[in-house]
């Protein structure tokens, strides 16, 4: 929601990738919409944004880092309109987990032609 909205088409594959990668396997699906407003309560309270991008770096273990990027730029590439407002978002979280600029990149070009339409 970095640009303070989210599309349906980005609901849809929030839910289509806590359905389908393993990294979520234990997962209840069920709590996503609690898990989603407790985060946007995080931000709404003060918390901050630098705040909430230091619990997601804490709370994973390295090898996740990647794989929580992947997933914030296939949900940010879905309908093909990245905002500028996405962009810096996803800037601010490559940084906060710590990860190299070529390794991005790699990620978001397959996102991209993940999302590729005829």
């Amino acid at each position: 929601a970095a640009d303070r909205k989210i599309s349906e088409v980005e609901l849809e594959r929030i839910g289509e990738i806590v359905k389908r990668f393993p990294v979520f396997l234990t997962f209840d699906p069920s709590l996503l919409v609690k898990t989603a407003e407790t985060c946007g309560n995080l931000l709404s309270e003060g918390a901050g944004l630098d705040a909430v991008l230091d619990m997601i770096a804490e709370s994973l273990p390295p090898k996740l880092r990647e794989t929580a990027y992947a997933v914030a730029v296939d949900v940010a590439a879905v309908d093909m309109k990245v905002t500028k407002e996405e962009i810096r978002m996803l800037e601010l979280l490559r940084d906060a987990l710590g990860l190299d600029k070529l390794v991005t990149a790699a990620i978001e070009r397959g996102a991209r032609a993940r999302s590729q339409t005829l």
